[in-house]
């Protein structure tokens, strides 16, 4: 099924790259077996919530002290920890992604270098290692491709068919989709606005 660019309006709204993402959206999405109305409809509308409506391709880590104890908590335990860094998206990415996803330790930079990039936010260096590794391409130069219109969608359908996402999609099921996306249930409530309305601009 070919996406037009009145249907991707429709669900994100006036963004100022329309026709770059209609392109890359339908080279791509065919590639990876998202190829039905009822998948296409639960891509876009997850990855819609994921980015902001396809604006924010790199992950927001500016936060202040009060949101880092709310959101980070684990790893800021104190007020004076999460004033040291707060406001300061790299320090914050370093600590909070350190020793985990395959990234090194904090003085490594791992957290900022693989900090959550593209329409699904591909986060930590084993993920982003795998990613590479299925498009042929060295680690290095995947943080910029991530930033690009067909990395940015390539990265999230390659998420979606390593998590064997379109079982859901196929299913219907938006929390399940939710959950493997997300590791819980954060935006359930726009998801579905997001997906109801999908699934009507798509005839699913």
């Amino acid at each position: 099924m070919e996406i037009t660019r009145e249907q991707l309006q429709s669900c994100i709204g006036r963004n100022p790259h329309l026709d770059h993402w209609v392109r890359a959206l339908n080279d791509l999405l065919p590639e990876y077996n998202i190829d039905t109305p009822q998948r296409v409809a639960s891509f876009i509308a997850q990855t819609a919530h994921e980015s902001g409506n396809y604006v924010f391709l790199r992950e927001n880590l500016n936060y202040r002290a009060a949101s880092l104890r709310k959101v980070f908590g684990k790893y800021f335990p104190t007020d004076e920890l999460a004033a040291q860094y707060a406001g300061k998206p790299e320090r914050i990415a370093n600590r909070v992604y350190a020793n985990r996803m395959g990234n090194g330790d904090e003085a490594s930079g791992d957290g900022w270098r693989y900090c959550g990039r593209g329409l699904i936010q591909l986060t930590g260096k084993t993920n982003y290692q795998n990613f590479a590794d299925s498009i042929e391409t060295p680690v290095e130069e995947v943080s910029e491709y991530l930033g690009t219109f067909e990395g940015a969608v390539q990265s999230g359908c390659w998420f979606w068919e390593t998590n064997n996402l379109n079982r859901w999609a196929d299913a219907g099921d938006i929390k399940t989709m939710t959950r493997v996306i997300n590791g819980g249930f954060i935006g359930l409530e726009d998801r579905i606005k997001h997906y109801n309305h999908a699934l009507h601009v798509f005839g699913a």
